[in-house]
């Protein structure tokens, strides 16, 4: 006879996904679409950096509204969909404050910075926590979201910082908020950092990391990428990210099979 658990119970109601492996290459994954998409339907579809972002808020918009109004749960399609548009829609606020109102990456990563961090104060000051195990009310999960965005629009301006601004390059990029992600997971596991503090010091560098590897990989070896496809890129990231949130669906479902109760027959 199969038992629901009380862990089982507990992930069953959150909003969002339980933190594995799986997770973390859907994220990083997620970022790296952001950065190569944004610039897809920007510039070689034509779209333009205004009207992209106007249809990708509008999308992401509608998909807030299932999120809130009709789900009010997990469910991967939704979610993930909603955090790749989020990491377009963070890539193109942030290249239009460069590129059109000419802040700099220097500013821009200074004021993200503020607000993410405002964002966090504000979110625990209401709520008193700011785990991911805890995100199972709307209110929890609008902070969740408000900060997601933030990061990953503060994510963008420091990935091109680092590897432009400052003239490290792309691929030393990539190895450097490598080494400070592997650098988090030490501080984790070996050092006990505190959970929360560790995955969201995570989360964060994810997207810079997402961001300097999609430029990397899109831009001519000239300017020190790989000069792969653009399109090819997106299409790979894509075809792997629904193949893994495919497979989330399908381990939810095993999940929910194995919390039903055999009654026993006597």
């Amino acid at each position: 006879m199969s038992v629901i658990t009380s862990d089982n119970m507990k992930q069953a109601l959150l909003r969002v996904p339980e933190v594995t492996l799986v997770f973390w290459i859907i994220k990083t994954l997620s970022t790296t679409v952001g950065e190569t998409g944004a610039d897809f339907l920007a510039f070689d579809l034509g779209w333009g950096m205004p009207v992209t972002t106007v249809l990708m808020v509008g999308i992401m918009v509608v998909l807030l509204y299932l999120q809130f109004g009709k789900l009010k749960r997990y469910v991967p399609a939704n979610y993930w969909t909603l955090v790749v548009l989020m990491s377009v829609v963070g890539t193109l606020i942030t290249d239009m404050l460069v590129d059109l109102a000419g802040v700099s990456l220097v500013t821009l990563s200074i004021v993200f910075t503020v607000m993410m961090l405002a964002g966090f104060y504000l979110w625990y000051r209401e709520e008193g926590t700011l785990s991911i195990h805890s995100i199972d009310t709307g209110k929890r999960e609008a902070w969740y979201w408000v900060v997601i965005l933030l990061a990953f629009s503060l994510g963008t301006g420091v990935g091109d910082l680092i590897s432009e601004h400052f003239a490290l390059g792309y691929d030393k990029a990539l190895l450097l908020f490598s080494g400070l992600i592997a650098a988090v997971a030490v501080a984790y596991y070996v050092f006990k950092l505190n959970a929360v503090t560790a995955f969201w010091i995570a989360y964060v560098l994810t997207r810079p990391l997402g961001a300097s590897l999609g430029d990397f990989m899109i831009q001519t070896p000239a300017d020190g990428g790989l000069g792969i496809n653009m399109m090819a890129v997106n299409i790979a990231f894509l075809g792997a990210i629904v193949s893994l949130v495919g497979y989330e669906l399908f381990r939810i479902k095993q999940a929910l099979l194995a919390q039903m109760v055999e009654t026993p027959t006597d």
